[in-house]
C-alpha cells in the first residue's frame, strides 16, 4: 500500500510503501473496545460526592405521631423519600481506572494504526520545519492538505515544543509524540498527520515487540567449571566426615538416651528372642 508524501505546503513529493499486516496480521475489534474503555475509565476524575441522610441538615424529630392523623406514617424530614432529604444511594468518591497486560496495550495500538492506514486516514508529511512558535503556518499546512476541517492528531517522531506550541490552539488538533500513541489517540480523530520519520520510529517499535521471547531472553549466566565443582564436593565430603567423627557425635553415640536404647525393654526382648 502507498501513502502519499505531503511537503508543508500542501505537494505531494513523495510516496511511501508500507503493508498494514506489517504492524498487525489481524485486527481485534474486541481488544480495542477494551483498550478504549480503559483509558476512558482512566480519565474519569471520580470526584462525585452525594449526601445521605445523615449528612443533610434537618432535625431526627418524627415528624408526627404514628397512628391517629390518618396520615401515611413519616420518620423524620431527612428520608430519602422527601423533598429537601438525603440520597438512599448516594454517590461517594471512587478511582474507576484499570489496567491491560502491557502486551495487550501494546498490541492495541499497533492494530489501531494498521486499521487507520488500511481505511486510508493516515496522511504523511515529509518534515514539519516550524523555526518558531507561529498558529497561522500549522494551520495553512492543514488547510492545504486537505484536513484542516476535521478532528486531526499531529504525530512527530519526538516532541518539538515550537511545534507544540503552534498547534495546541488549533480546535480539534492533538499533538503527541510517535512514542505516546495508544489506542485511544490513534482512533478518536478523523485524520491523522504523520512525518515519514515518526512512521519509521513506530515500524522499528512494532518490529522489536514482535520479536520471539526467546530472542529478547537475556543470556544465563555460565555453570562454574568441573574442577571448581570437584573441588566443592570434596570439601563437602571432608565436612560430613569431620561431623561424624566429631564431639558431636561422641556425645551422642555415649549420652543417656544410648544408654535408654540399650537397656530397655525393647532391648531385653530383642536378646531373649536372640538366644533362642
Amino acid at each position: 500500500m502507498n501513502l502519499a508524501v505531503y511537503d508543508i505546503a500542501g505537494k505531494q513529493v513523495g510516496s511511501y510503501e508500507i503493508d498494514p499486516a506489517e504492524l498487525a496480521p489481524k485486527v481485534s475489534k474486541q481488544l480495542l473496545h477494551d483498550a478504549v474503555v480503559m483509558y476512558q475509565a482512566n480519565l474519569r476524575q471520580g470526584t462525585q460526592k452525594t449526601k445521605t441522610r445523615g449528612e443533610v441538615a434537618g432535625s431526627t424529630r418524627k415528624l408526627y405521631r404514628q397512628k391517629g392523623t390518618g396520615n401515611a406514617r413519616a420518620g423524620a424530614r431527612r428520608s430519602g423519600t422527601r423533598r429537601g432529604g438525603g440520597h438512599i444511594f448516594a454517590k461517594r468518591p471512587r478511582d474507576f481506572g484499570w489496567r491491560m497486560p502491557r502486551k495487550s496495550l501494546q498490541a492495541a495500538t499497533r492494530m489501531a494504526l494498521a486499521a487507520r492506514i488500511a481505511d486510508d486516514e493516515v496522511r504523511l508529511i515529509d518534515a514539519l520545519p516550524v523555526a518558531a512558535p507561529k498558529t497561522a503556518v500549522v494551520a495553512k499546512m492543514l488547510k492545504a492538505i486537505g484536513i484542516g476541517e476535521r478532528t486531526v492528531l499531529l504525530a512527530p517522531e519526538r516532541h518539538d515544543a515550537n511545534f507544540w506550541k503552534s498547534a495546541r490552539n488549533i480546535a480539534g488538533v492533538s499533538v503527541a509524540p510517535v512514542a505516546e500513541l495508544n489506542a485511544l489517540s490513534i482512533l478518536q480523530p478523523r485524520s491523522i498527520l504523520m512525518t515519514t520519520a515518526a512512521i519509521d520510529a513506530f515500524r522499528a517499535a512494532a518490529k522489536a515487540q514482535a520479536r520471539p521471547a526467546a530472542e529478547r531472553k537475556v543470556a544465563k549466566p555460565a555453570k562454574a567449571p568441573a574442577a571448581k565443582r570437584a573441588s566443592a564436593s570434596k570439601s563437602g565430603g571432608a565436612a560430613s566426615s569431620r561431623k561424624s567423627s566429631g564431639p558431636a557425635a561422641a556425645r551422642k553415640s555415649s549420652g543417656p538416651a544410648a544408654a535408654r536404647k540399650s537397656s530397655g525393654p525393647a532391648a531385653a526382648r530383642k536378646s531373649a528372642k536372640e538366644a533362642t
